[in-house]
């Protein structure tokens, strides 16, 4: 079988230009069929509106927006592996649910590491509320 690999040798605007309309076409994808990437959405907004309320300083901003691409990135990843399992292993086998949990796994890692962040961010800011 012959390998055709695309000719990377000339740089074009178009082509990069393209390539952002297939990315922003992945993170269409990923909106409409995945329920949790909402769900991290909403929480994202209201950190955001926490961090608003609090003025939470420039490293503060940082590590918040660090943690929510990285959820999001997780997410991302695993849509797009879920999409490939359900494609390649369209039966059931115990390897594609391992995959998919694995996956899944990612996400839950980098879930509970934003929460920590949020923690270590916001806890301070509660705490102040208290006598």
């Amino acid at each position: 079988m012959e390998i055709h690999h695309k000719d990377n040798t000339n740089f074009s605007l178009i082509k990069r230009a393209k390539s952002f309309t297939h990315a922003f076409r992945g993170l269409g994808i990923l909106f409409k069929s995945t329920h949790n990437a909402w769900i991290h959405i909403v929480v994202f907004v209201i950190v955001v509106l926490f961090g608003k309320v609090f003025h939470i300083t420039h490293l503060e901003w940082a590590l918040v927006l660090l943690a929510a691409g990285f959820v999001f990135s997780a997410e991302a990843f695993n849509t797009a592996i879920e999409i490939d399992i359900d494609l390649t292993s369209p039966q059931y086998h115990p390897c594609a649910r391992d995959t998919k949990d694995v996956a899944a796994g990612a996400v839950l890692i980098a879930t509970i590491t934003a929460v920590l962040i949020g923690i270590c961010v916001f806890g301070p800011y509660m705490l102040s509320f208290i006598p």
